[in-house]
């Protein structure tokens, strides 16, 4: 968002203006889950635990909280959580196994998508797809596209319509996906970065 909001402006209607998954999670938290189990939501701390550093930034944006209130109070990376945990003598090894706990409900597999490269836009393309054609979209083959470095691309048919997607991997990479469809040599209809 904060690259669209700095470098291409003229795109910002073209985001999406649905929450990270991050945050929509620390939103239930603070609202549904401290209303079900009767906490105040300021006693909720939300911990996202993410890959990557821009989604401390995106924590702090004043969109993402409400009443004075973030929806995730602090971001840590997975090396940082790596480096706690040998830095407090941690072995994963040595934990002995637990249940899962499920605080709102049933849980599928499918959310441990979210977590990687494209994860979002494959999640999203199999609820579109089983709500238009009542099937189970059985694979998305993502392919390197030739000259772009970090760009995968594919195309879906959802009924009778074509998807053109693409899933860019670091920031770094999105300038030239965007020159190409501002110069019309690409058209996707779906792009997670």
């Amino acid at each position: 968002v904060k690259y669209i909001e700095q470098n291409k402006p003229n795109l910002l209607e073209h985001l999406s203006t649905c929450k990270s998954p991050h945050e929509m999670l620390g939103a239930v938290s603070k609202t549904y889950y401290a209303k079900k189990m009767g906490i105040d939501p300021k006693d909720i701390f939300v911990v996202s635990v993410m890959p990557c550093t821009v989604k401390k930034f995106e924590s702090s944006r004043p969109e993402l909280s409400e009443n004075h209130m973030h929806d995730v109070d602090a971001v840590i990376t997975t090396r940082e959580l790596v480096r706690f945990f040998k830095m407090s003598g941690i072995d994963f090894n040595d934990l002995p196994e637990d249940k899962f706990d499920n605080p709102l409900g049933e849980a599928t597999g499918a959310a441990v998508i979210f977590g990687t490269s494209g994860g979002v836009m494959e999640a999203a393309l199999r609820t579109g797809y089983f709500l238009v054609t009542g099937k189970e979209l059985e694979k998305i083959d993502l392919e390197d596209i030739r000259g772009l470095e970090g760009v995968k691309e594919s195309t879906i048919k959802v009924g009778d319509i074509d998807l053109h997607v693409a899933v860019v991997n670091g920031v770094g990479n999105v300038g030239p996906v965007l020159e190409q469809i501002e110069n019309g040599t690409c058209k996707y209809d779906f792009i997670e970065v």
